[in-house]
Formats: structure tokens, sequence, C-alpha cells
């Protein structure tokens, strides 16, 4: 099973500061304000927009200072501690609820399917609590929940409402997640999504192709397709060809510029895909092909239904069509009864892959997970040093690949995020086709763009993790901008914010904390 890929760990949630609850729901005409709290893969943050987009329609507002009325967080349960990390926030905002009369909080997502009543019974300050099928019942759990005066659970064991039927708050106005599919169909012995998403189920193409148009006469033009296993994409209405048909159809739709999706499955990887990537313009070159493991009898152990020749067979047939194309990678080390000789097959396809960048993970014991009741589980110390020596010799190939980059002519979607360095380097930053992330400077004379403009310069420098531009002269800069970019100056005007040139932040204070599992970010350590 290749799920979206699992995001680094989130940074801590701050606790908000103690002081007044925000202006009364009466006085704003409204509910009250809400915060969603996101960890976990793209999927969380696909639901986190529904979440927010169902609140907003019930009348409830973007939190922006205080304490929030209603803070939802919507949980992951793939990564290691995940529990630990829920309810150390949760014991957090114990002390703030209780100096805040009506405020209420809510628990969704992966682990909340779960734990269910161990939620509730750990931390009964939670007012509702709701599983990955039933987003839909978020504003009428917490209604329920403030009329009888106790906490709500709702866990349902299939979907009630494709997601992606539901109201909508996005964070980003260039940009969208568009889910195809939700669910998954394969046994991975470390996964416990399928049994928290059920089985695959796919939406009508129609469906999708019309909220991928919605979004881009909303100002978008970028969109990435979602799913569990992207690839399987057609499984439950009989057709093949479904995915490859998908991504061509896109390539149909004016204005909408940029198309990416994650996360296909190896096993299920067709060569129409590769071809359609290639032929339709607006797919980018850029592919996210987890491999988790380069031994073939940890593959599978991993009940995993291809082998390292395959998988290296796919990346080669894609950079025969797509030769400029950046592919990334999921990696597991240390699963259960992985020899060193396991593990030297594991960097010898690495070394191979070239991969772009990666997202390393120490396995750990999910319970639940058929894995989690193998025998030769590996001692940590050896799992560490294992994932030491792997994540050195993929921060030197993504080094190479980077410095590969030096002296390309290449677009860049300017984002609203700019780098941590950004106040003295006085770098705006982008992303170019391939998904690499460029910080650029503008020359002086020259225009700045909006997030949501695209800009072309030259790279003029690179590291493990990023490229860098300085254009020396407004001949070497070029600004194209869009549609996305008014979209921004709107949302701008509607927040009662100034359309700041590169400013960060989406402006709209609704999704905090987001830990986005973006495959193009670079290897993460420990």
């Amino acid at each position: 099973m290749s799920s979206p890929s699992a995001a680094p760990a989130p940074a801590p949630i701050q606790q908000p500061a103690p002081g007044p609850v925000s202006e009364p729901a009466s006085e704003q005409g409204a509910k009250g304000t809400y915060q969603v709290r996101t960890f976990g893969c793209q999927m969380n943050v696909h639901d986190s927009e529904r979440m927010a987009g169902l609140l907003e329609d019930a009348g409830y507002v973007p939190f922006e200072g205080g304490v929030a009325d209603v803070v939802v967080f919507n949980t992951c349960a793939v990564r290691e501690n995940a529990d630990n990390k829920l309810y150390g926030n949760l014991g957090e905002l114990k002390q703030v609820k209780a100096a805040h009369p009506g405020m209420q909080i809510a628990v969704g997502g992966c682990l909340a399917q779960k734990d269910r009543e161990t939620i509730v019974r750990k931390a009964p300050w939670v007012d509702a609590v709701f599983g990955t099928h039933n987003v839909g019942a978020l504003p009428a759990l917490l209604d329920r929940a403030r009329h009888n005066n106790e906490a709500q659970l709702e866990i349902l064991e299939s979907l009630d409402v494709f997601p992606s039927t539901l109201p909508t708050k996005r964070d980003s106005v260039y940009s969208g997640w568009v889910s195809i599919s939700v669910g998954c169909n394969n046994t991975c012995t470390f996964c416990i999504v399928p049994s928290l998403r059920g089985k695959e189920k796919d939406r009508r193409p129609g469906e999708i192709l019309a909220e991928i148009q919605a979004l881009v006469d909303d100002g978008a033009v970028e969109v990435t397709l979602l799913g569990q296993n992207v690839n399987s994409y057609g499984v439950e209405f009989g057709d093949r060809l479904a995915f490859s048909k998908l991504l061509r159809a896109c390539g149909d739709i004016e204005g909408l510029e940029r198309v990416r999706f994650t996360s296909p499955h190896p096993a299920a990887f067709t060569d129409d895909v590769i071809d359609a990537m290639a032929e339709t313009p607006n797919v980018m070159p850029q592919l996210h092909m987890p491999l988790q493991s380069g031994s073939d009898k940890v593959l599978k152990d991993m009940r995993r239904s291809y082998r390292s020749t395959k998988f290296l067979g796919i990346l080669d047939k894609v950079r025969d069509k797509i030769p400029h194309a950046a592919i990334t990678t999921d990696i597991i080390v240390g699963f259960p009864g992985e020899t060193e000789e396991d593990f030297q097959d594991t960097l010898d396809v690495v070394e191979k892959s070239r991969f772009a960048s990666a997202f390393t993970f120490q396995y750990s014991k999910r319970p639940g997970t058929p894995a989690a009741e193998l025998p030769e589980q590996l001692p940590k110390a050896v799992v560490q040093e294992r994932y030491e020596r792997l994540t050195a010799l993929q921060d030197r190939i993504a080094a190479e690949e980077n410095a590969k980059q030096l002296g390309r002519r290449v677009e860049l979607l300017v984002t609203a995020q700019s780098g941590r360095k950004a106040e003295e380097t006085h770098r705006l930053s982008g992303r170019s086709q391939d998904q690499r992330l460029v910080h650029f400077s503008v020359p002086e004379g020259a225009e700045t763009p909006r997030p949501g403009d695209f800009v072309t310069v030259t790279i003029t420098g690179a590291a493990a993790f990023h490229l860098v531009s300085d254009p020396a002269t407004t001949a070497d800069y070029s600004l194209r901008r869009s549609r996305a970019g008014d979209a921004w100056d709107r949302s701008q005007a509607d927040s009662c914010g100034a359309p700041a040139p590169g400013a960060g932040g989406a402006g709209s204070g609704s999704l905090k904390g987001v830990s986005l599992g973006m495959p193009s970010l670079p290897v993460r350590r420990g």
C-alpha cells in the first residue's frame, strides 16, 4: 500500500496565549471562531480544508487571535508517537478550556478512527470525536455536544459522504488538492491506513473534472490529484486506463497550468500513465514513487507486490520519456528481519535511482499491523545507524542532482511561503515545474511577483535541499502575472490584508499548525 507520504514530525503546536475569548459570536453574527490543527499526509490536509469549509458553512469564522471557540485536531496514526503528540496537545488545552467556558475541542482523522472511546476516556474535556468516514458530521457533533453537555462520539465503518462533495475552505488560492479516491485495497504489513480509511472508493471522472474546473475558475493554476494508490484509480468501475485518461483530460482544462499526483504504487504503475505524463503538457515532470525497501526479501515481507528490478525499470521508462523528471520516494529503514545485506540492497537501489529527495523513516511498530507481530524486531541502535548511513547517501545524491541544475532556466510558481533566511537574504520562494524549491531574488528595478504569479530565472546556486537564483540584471528575470496572483490580491483584500508581494501566509487564518507531507521536501533527520 502506498499512502500519500507521511509528513515529518510536526513542529510543537504553541498553546494559545491566555487572554479573552474572541469577540462573542452574537456580536460577530456567527457561532464563534474556529481553528483546525493538522497532522499527517496530504489526505489529512485535504480533509482539514473540508472541515474548515463545513465550519464556515455552519456559521463559524476563522480564528484570528486570542483563543478560538472551537479547536479541531485532524490526526495521523501513521507516525510514531502520534497518540502522545495528540494527548500532549489536548493536555495543554485543558486549562485553556477551563478558563474559557463554552470553548469546544474536537478530534478527527486516523487516530480518532483507531482509538475511538480511548480519546474521550483519556481526555474527557474533548467535546466531539469523529472518524475518517464521517468528516461531514463535525458541525452537528459540536451542536449536539453543546446541547447535551456531554462528549459526542461518532465513528463510521464505511464512507458516509465523499469528502470532496463537502464545503471547503482552501488554504491556498493558487493551488489545490483534489481527491480522486479514498481507501486502499492493498495489505502492506507495515501500514494501518487500509483499516482506518477502508477499501478503495473511486469518484467518477466527471465529478473530479468539475471540481478541478471550479478550482481553476476560482483562480487556481495548479492541482494535485490525491489517492492512497492514485494510479489504481478506476478499479471500482472496472477501467484499467482510467487514471491515464484522467491525466489527459486535465490537459484540456484551460487555465490549468500544473497537474501533479501522489502517491502511486509501483506494482500498478503502467506504461499508459507514463505516456500520459509525457504527452500532456500541464502534467509536471515530477514523480513520487515509494520504494520502501531495495531488498526483494524485505519487499516480500512487507507484502509489496513488486521487486527492485521492476522499480528501477519504471524509473528508466519515466526518464526515457521525460528526461528532466525529478523522482522522489519513501524508504523505511529497519523493517523486522532486515539484515545488513538487505540494507545494502536498499543503498544500492538508492544509488541507482538518483532520487531528487526522499522521505526516510525508521520502522516502528504500529499496533494492529501484521509487521508489529513479526519476529526479529531490530534494536533501536541498529536502525538508527542504518538510518544515518541512508540519509548521508541520499543527502549526497540530492546535492549532486541539484548541482546539475546550475545554469538552467526554470519557470517558478511563486509561493506564499519563504525560506527561513528570507529576512536577511531578501529572497522569495517558488517551485519549479519538477517541484524543486528555489529561493530567488528580484533584481533592482524589476517588478515583484505575487504568490501565484510565475517568474522565469536562471539557477545560480545549489544545495542539497534547495536551489538559488540571483539574477544579475532585469534581462535575466521574467515575470508573468497570473489569474492566481489576481486571486491572491482578492484574498488579501477580503481578509483586510494589503496585497503584500512575497509575504508569507495564506491570509485565511483558518488552518493552523499544518504539517504538509509534500514529497518534494528533503530528507528529514531524526
